[in-house]
């Protein structure tokens, strides 16, 4: 479901907003209940990881920030050595699925008044989500793109001229076209940014669609038919230019 938030326009209506798969941490590092505060500070630094996720049991998960070691640990003068991660541990753990709206997991924030949310895949754990990645959250550009999409399923290729990039990061895409593919189907994208003459290659995969495939009830009739698309591969001279662009366009 897209939830009202701040919408880039180009004179042709209103377009999707970015997607929690858009903006996450990948990677989840997950540790026992009963690992000591100190294995755990150390587990977080070798990972880089801004938490843990905390099994106390089969039924029963927290969440571990440096915020409760500092405060629940250090600050009460308590060993870390002797103290559990479960018993410092936030809990419920409240999540987001990846292909949902990056406003949807704002409002779920706001709502529990947390500052990291657990995004899953299917329910299973892929990612973190802090209100950093949200407030520095890429810009897209709403130039209008062509492109040529290939599936990878098996489907002969597709070129139709159609089909364009109305929003583009250098993590993902929208991309506008009468009949989009099904989540989950794996395509790749060729394109021409504006003013360069050298062609990007990007493989990505279908994170949502809108239009004739299941358009949601309710929905404007302004929003464009397509597809939301994450990139799983390009190169970084590609995401470099891309990145560039995106900024010479927004601030031009």
């Amino acid at each position: 479901m897209t939830l009202p938030g701040d919408k880039i326009r180009d004179g042709r209506g209103e377009h999707p907003s970015s997607l929690v798969a858009h903006v996450m941490s990948p990677g989840v590092v997950q540790i026992p209940g009963d690992v000591s505060v100190r294995d755990a500070a150390v587990i977080m630094q070798k990972e880089h990881a801004p938490c843990v996720i905390v099994r106390d049991s089969d039924d029963k998960i927290g969440i571990m920030t440096h915020s409760d070691i500092v405060h629940k640990v250090v600050a009460r003068g308590l060993d870390p050595d002797e103290v559990e991660a479960s018993t410092i541990m936030s809990s419920p753990v409240y999540g987001v699925e990846f292909n949902q709206t990056v406003e949807s997991a704002a409002t779920v924030m706001a709502t529990h008044g947390v500052p990291l949310l657990l995004v899953t895949r299917q329910n299973q754990p892929i990612a973190i989500l802090a209100a950093r990645n949200i407030v520095c959250s890429p810009a897209r550009s709403g130039s209008r793109i062509a492109v040529s999409l290939k599936v990878h399923d098996g489907k002969p290729a597709l070129t139709t001229q159609v089909a364009a990039i109305s929003q583009l990061s250098h993590l993902g895409a929208f991309v506008e076209m009468p009949t989009p593919f099904s989540p989950g189907t794996s395509v790749s994208l060729n394109f021409y940014l504006p003013g360069s003459g050298r062609q990007i290659q990007a493989h990505a995969t279908v994170l949502k669609s809108r239009g004739r495939m299941g358009t949601p009830r309710g929905a404007l009739e302004t929003q464009p038919a397509g597809m939301e698309v994450e990139f799983t591969r390009l190169a970084g001279s590609d995401q470099s230019q891309i990145t560039a662009w995106v900024i010479r366009s927004l601030y031009k």
